[in-house]
């Protein structure tokens, strides 16, 4: 998926917007190949361009989510005491609130580009890489490892970044590997509600919104769309067992 939407003008055999008066609501065919929406554009093109709106909002929002909880994780576990009580305690009131409809309020206010899509949901999204993060650093920090380096001098960020987080980093690729499939689900949804990524651009969540009102009459509309949707989550879970596996 990743690579066909890297080649997207390659292996697209429309443009994604091609209106095709002639040709709306075709089902599955030669000229086809998944058929068009009604407007008479091929849904395979739209697929494959809508890739990279899904899969970048993914990696870049978890990216951001990422490096959030780690910078406040590593602060939260390393200096302990009263920074620790108040970075937990803004943790725990971020997840009073319920995520989605945290980031249906912030989108509400804010134009739905993609760009504010992938920055509020990484925004809402680092409380739990930070509490993994936190509890890591925290049963590595007293290892003899970490001793070692404070007594030859090694100042806290050096501890942190050189000796501690290249020790917590395998539960950290895991969490964010099964983040990257959240935050795809995540974005489809807020498209499909209509305040994700807007039309005519692409994205799999949106291409679900408008197969509704043809869903009794072209069924391909949504099942391909929806099927990239599950094949795209289940695939990360399973590119993140496998790490985890491999991890130990």
């Amino acid at each position: 998926m990743a690579l066909a939407a890297l080649a997207a003008p390659l292996l697209s055999p429309y443009q994604p917007a091609q209106i095709d008066a002639g040709s709306i609501l075709c089902a599955p065919s030669s000229a086809h190949l998944l058929g068009t929406d009604s407007l008479g554009r091929d849904v395979l093109s739209r697929l494959i361009y809508g890739a990279r709106i899904s899969l970048s909002v993914g990696m870049i929002a978890v990216g951001i989510s990422t490096l959030l909880g780690v910078v406040f994780g590593s602060l939260s576990g390393f200096y302990g005491g009263s920074v620790d009580a108040f970075i937990m305690r803004c943790v725990d009131v971020m997840l009073c609130f319920p995520a989605f409809f945290l980031i249906l309020a912030a989108v509400a206010f804010l134009d739905s580009s993609i760009f504010n899509i992938m920055i509020i949901i990484g925004l809402t999204s680092w409380m739990g890489p930070a509490r993994l993060v936190r509890a890591e650093i925290m049963a590595l920090k007293e290892r003899e490892f970490v001793e070692a380096a404070r007594a030859s001098g090694a100042g806290s960020l050096r501890i942190i970044v050189r000796h501690i987080l290249p020790n917590a980093c395998g539960p950290l690729l895991v969490n964010a590997t099964l983040a990257v499939a959240g935050a795809i689900l995540l974005e489809s949804g807020l498209s499909f509600l209509g305040l994700g990524v807007q039309p005519p651009v692409p994205s799999w969540g949106n291409m679900l919104t408008e197969a509704k009102a043809t869903l009794g009459v072209a069924w391909w509309i949504t099942v391909f769309p929806g099927g990239a949707i599950f094949l795209a989550i289940i695939g990360f879970n399973f590119i993140a067992e496998g790490i985890r596996k491999e991890l130990g």
